[in-house]
């Protein structure tokens, strides 16, 4: 295998990592659009009524974002907004954690208050920003291999 190949195959899972989650995130959320605004509102860092908003189009967002990546169309694009819900996510989840809040991060559905003991706050910005470290690569490296962008 050559080098670009080999390159390009570690490109297409880190693509597929990255939508794969976006997708299922986003997929169990938006049946649940009101959870996801509440989810939102606990972190307590945008006005309310925009923290509403934020939670009713974060899910579609994330199914767009998502299926863009899995399918490999428009992929550098794609990777620099799976890129930006992933830091916002690490800097929403590390501001919740150094303000002494107790949240669910609200990732997968659910969200809101729950008990200091039950927070997986390191968890959480470990694999967000493996997450985001992966939409990096995928900005700086958009071929991958299996990608409708390698058919236009």
């Amino acid at each position: 295998m050559t080098r670009d190949r080999g390159l390009d195959l570690l490109g297409t899972v880190l693509r597929l990592v990255l939508g794969g989650v976006l997708l299922v995130a986003g997929a169990l959320k938006v049946t649940n659009l009101g959870q996801s605004a509440l989810a939102v509102r606990a972190y307590q860092l945008l006005p309310y009524d925009l923290a509403g908003y934020v939670g009713y189009a974060l899910p579609v967002i994330e199914i767009i974002v998502g299926l863009l990546l899995v399918l490999g169309l428009f992929t550098r694009p794609s990777a620099i907004g799976g890129s930006l819900l992933m830091l916002a996510f690490v800097v929403g989840i590390a501001s919740a954690w150094a303000r002494g809040l107790a949240i669910d991060c609200g990732c997968f559905g659910g969200g809101g208050q729950i008990g200091a003991e039950q927070t997986a706050y390191p968890w959480e910005l470990s694999r967000d920003a493996a997450l985001l470290l992966a939409g990096v690569w995928l900005v700086r490296r958009p071929r991958t291999a299996y990608a409708l962008d390698n058919r236009v």
